[in-house]
């Protein structure tokens, strides 16, 4: 997931560009603590129009779900402050897990996608059988002869046909 720590935007407006300007500002939005202190900011900029019409002409950081050209998630400060609770792999993790799920960050409550998370985030593993080393190792008291003959590639297989999936680095417990 992007870092929404750093996220920023591109401030303008319609009236400017269409006569032909790009005169805005990049704004963070780690400045602001909610959405009406961004917009009053963000009107304040352009003060010198009597009722300035948004132009979100660029942004970094912010996922494509919660932004437009002339719009912003009404939830993206409540977004950017819980994802902000999770570690950087967490974050990046998190970004992976809304993808494969296709879950909506702009619309559902966040703290109840974070649990749901948090609940199948298993972790960083470089494939599948890494992933069932580790299973092996929490899980089973195998002497050291025995885990010699133990066939982790097959038991991984087993692992992700419907229990678990890998993604991107990430393995995740299916719901």
């Amino acid at each position: 997931m992007e870092n929404l720590s750093e996220a920023r935007i591109y401030v303008g407006t319609y009236a400017k560009y269409n006569e032909g300007s790009i005169f805005g500002k990049w704004m963070d939005l780690s400045d602001y603590s909610d959405s009406e202190e961004f917009y009053d900011a963000c009107r304040e900029l352009h003060n010198d129009e009597e009722d300035p019409e948004l132009m979100f002409q660029d942004w970094e950081y912010i996922p494509s779900a919660l932004i437009g050209e002339s719009w912003l998630a009404n939830n993206i400060f409540e977004i950017i402050e819980a994802v902000s609770n999770l570690s950087e792999t967490q974050q990046e993790a998190f970004g992976v897990w809304l993808n494969y799920t296709s879950r909506d960050i702009a619309s559902e409550d966040i703290d109840d996608l974070i649990s749901s998370f948090e609940d199948e985030y298993q972790g960083e593993y470089k494939d599948e059988e890494d992933f069932a080393y580790d299973i092996v190792e929490q899980c089973y008291e195998l002497p050291e002869f025995a885990k010699t003959y133990f066939d982790y590639e097959k038991f991984a297989r087993d692992l992700f046909i419907g229990d678990y999936y890998y993604e991107d680095g990430y393995v995740f417990r299916c719901a």
